[in-house]
């Protein structure tokens, strides 16, 4: 049930952080969760590294670094996306 939770996440912090980033994003949905997915780890990573990845009630600073890790990568992962297939970005 954990990979079900991890798309789930990635999905949705993968659409937040492309309406959150200017312009238009080229990358389709399923990269899009992809990259969601890697954010949310990054994030959690980096949760665990300042301690805190775990407190009681709402993990609201966790969540924050999720969000933080999928902007960072969808807008790095876009642009890798653009060069490699070669598109002109539109604004």
């Amino acid at each position: 049930m954990g990979w079900l939770w991890a798309i789930i996440v990635g999905f949705v912090l993968g659409l937040i952080a492309k309406a959150i980033l200017p312009g238009k994003q080229q990358i389709p949905l399923w990269l899009t969760t992809v990259f969601g997915i890697l954010g949310s780890v990054l994030g959690n990573a980096v949760a665990t590294w300042i301690g805190v990845n775990e407190t009681k009630g709402i993990d609201w600073t966790r969540h924050l670094l999720q969000l933080l890790g999928a902007i960072a990568v969808v807008g790095l992962g876009d642009m890798l996306w653009v060069q490699l297939k070669g598109n002109k970005r539109t604004a």
